[in-house]
């Protein structure tokens, strides 16, 4: 499958994915490592771990939407003529993107009200919202990533 042009290289959730599974990898390493040879857990590690996980999902969402590669069922819309699998397509995409405003909403609510009422995380006691502004963050993202696919698609770019 050819690399769509985007006018944001996807260069950038590239890099971004392989620094945050590098670091989830160093911090479980550390972990494991710490765990064996002192038997004393670093229990703070889970915290990073789950921050990691969710902005590694949510750029690998955008990666995959911005190359069409996202999971689908093709069952019923490989029975359909070639515009109609387009026009699947842009439905398809067009559902994801308002999910993921609906993320972006009300997780950036939620990472308001975390700042606003200085919400401080279970672990390391760091405020809260320097995790969970992730989520809309990286939700509009995906949501650029499912506008520019559905551009593409209407201009034919995108088989």
């Amino acid at each position: 499958m050819e690399e769509p042009r985007t006018r944001l290289p996807l260069s950038l959730e590239r890099v971004l994915l392989a620094a945050g599974m590098g670091a989830m990898a160093l911090i479980t390493l550390a972990n494991v490592v710490t765990r064996y040879l002192t038997d004393v857990s670093l229990a703070f590690t889970e915290e990073y771990s789950v921050a990691l996980i969710v902005i590694v999902t949510l750029v690998g969402t955008a990666l995959a939407t911005a190359t069409g590669r996202h999971i689908r069922i093709d069952w019923l819309t490989g029975k359909l003529s070639p515009r109609g699998q387009r026009r699947a397509e842009i439905a398809g995409m067009a559902l994801l993107f308002f999910c993921f405003a609906l993320l972006a909403w009300y997780g950036g609510w939620m990472a308001w009200d975390e700042y606003r009422f200085e919400a401080l995380s279970p672990g390391l006691g760091h405020p809260q919202w320097l995790y969970s502004v992730w989520l809309p963050l990286l939700a509009l993202l995906v949501m650029g990533r499912a506008a520019g696919r559905i551009w593409r698609l209407l201009r034919g770019e995108d088989a």
